[in-house]
């Protein structure tokens, strides 16, 4: 317990260099050195402290748009080149993808990622993400205000830590990239508290022109209900590796793709994806491009038309997913379908002047002289404090 409170206080109260957001130069003691930064609405101009650069240039003139949705067996893994040659890289598979996502990335001739988002903290998302923050330029990191209690989620923070990197919070209204005919929204998670950890995950819309992709992580129909921007798109990631969770009817009526992409592990045993989904996008006339089936799947956009360029250069043999082990945390379905290990519970971070307690990852966490921790959230209101306003623990 006091190993992993050390490591999230540690991580909370870095002081990154070279971050130009409002929030970084608020002076308040409670929030002006934590890690995960909130309500910051971040364009790539505001490079991080790797150095890197963002290209702002005429995107008219530039290269295609490549979306690369990479063949990482049971799990998530795209790599996007971006007009303006810059990159961005959305979950990185399971823990053995990450060194084949970083020879893939290399491979195209990058050695940096402009953008990198972690959907949603389960191990087939970010499994790799540590191995690629560690082997590659990194500028801004994206990552819903979620926490879970597994080795891997802790290894990425950490890995995160170490290279003096800085967390944005990814959430509805964060734009990402706005250059006129380029643009990348965040379009959920529009709420702070889900009982499922899938219904957290970001999800990104990307326009280029007249062509856009719909990103939707591991988000289920709780959060695709919640979405109130306009999520119509030519191409959509289906939600949860096409599981019967995610995927409504009303939410496919709305992003009305032309096509659908299922990132799935070949013989998987969760049954991914399921006839239910299936059928919906069969029935809406939708062409369907599965990894179990053809490996990895590059769709080029010139702004006005879309190609699909299927099995081109897989990182991987189609396989059935690494054998689980125990989480805390499982999905609606009451399957998991990551590999993970719980650590300890992180607990509840009390302030003693203010007598309010907090989730480790608020952004009002008070100074280190300051706090008192606990075990659980009763614990915390017998001795007298609390819930915190913002992080509504």
């Amino acid at each position: 317990m006091k190993k992993i409170f050390a490591l999230f206080l540690t991580i909370l109260l870095v002081t990154t260099v070279g971050c130009t957001s409002d929030l970084e130069n608020n002076n308040q003691s409670d929030s002006s050195q934590t890690l995960l930064s909130s309500d910051v609405a971040v364009s790539s101009e505001e490079a991080s402290s790797s150095g890197i650069v963002s290209i702002k240039q005429d995107i008219t003139t530039l290269q295609p748009l490549k979306a690369h949705f990479l063949d990482v067996g049971q799990g998530d893994s795209i790599f996007i080149e971006l007009p303006n040659k810059e990159t961005m890289l959305i979950d990185a598979g399971n823990n053995a993808d990450g060194n084949k996502i970083v020879n893939y990335i290399k491979n195209k001739g990058y050695s940096t990622l402009n953008y990198l988002v972690a959907t949603h903290p389960h191990a087939d998302h970010i499994g790799g993400m540590a191995t690629v923050v560690e082997s590659l330029g990194i500028g801004g990191i994206y990552m819903p205000r979620a926490t879970t209690t597994t080795k891997t989620y802790e290894t990425l923070l950490t890995t995160i830590q170490l290279k003096g990197l800085k967390i944005k919070t990814a959430k509805a209204g964060v734009s990402i990239i706005n250059y006129g005919d380029l643009k990348i929204d965040i379009v959920a998670p529009n709420s702070d508290s889900y009982k499922d950890l899938n219904d957290y995950s970001a999800v990104l819309k990307l326009t280029y022109k007249n062509n856009s992709f719909l990103l939707t992580g591991d988000s289920e129909t709780v959060s695709e209900s919640e979405i109130t921007a306009n999520v119509k798109a030519d191409v959509l990631k289906v939600g949860h590796h096409g599981s019967n969770s995610s995927t409504s009817n009303a939410f496919l009526s709305k992003v009305s793709p032309k096509y659908a992409v299922i990132s799935v592990g070949k013989g998987n045993s969760y049954g991914h994806p399921t006839a239910d989904t299936l059928t919906k996008l069969n029935k809406a006339g939708i062409s369907i491009y599965r990894t179990d089936e053809v490996g990895t799947i590059i769709f080029t956009s010139d702004g006005a038309k879309i190609t699909v360029d299927k099995n081109a250069s897989s990182i991987k043999e189609n396989a059935p997913p690494q054998t689980t082990t125990s989480s805390k945390i499982t999905s609606s379905t009451g399957g998991k379908d990551y590999d993970d290990t719980p650590i300890t519970n992180v607990g509840y971070i009390g302030n003693k002047n203010t007598k309010k307690f907090h989730l480790p990852t608020c952004s009002s966490l008070p100074a280190v002289q300051n706090q008192v921790t606990f075990s659980s959230r009763d614990e915390a209101i017998a001795s007298g404090y609390i819930p915190c306003g913002r992080c509504k623990p």
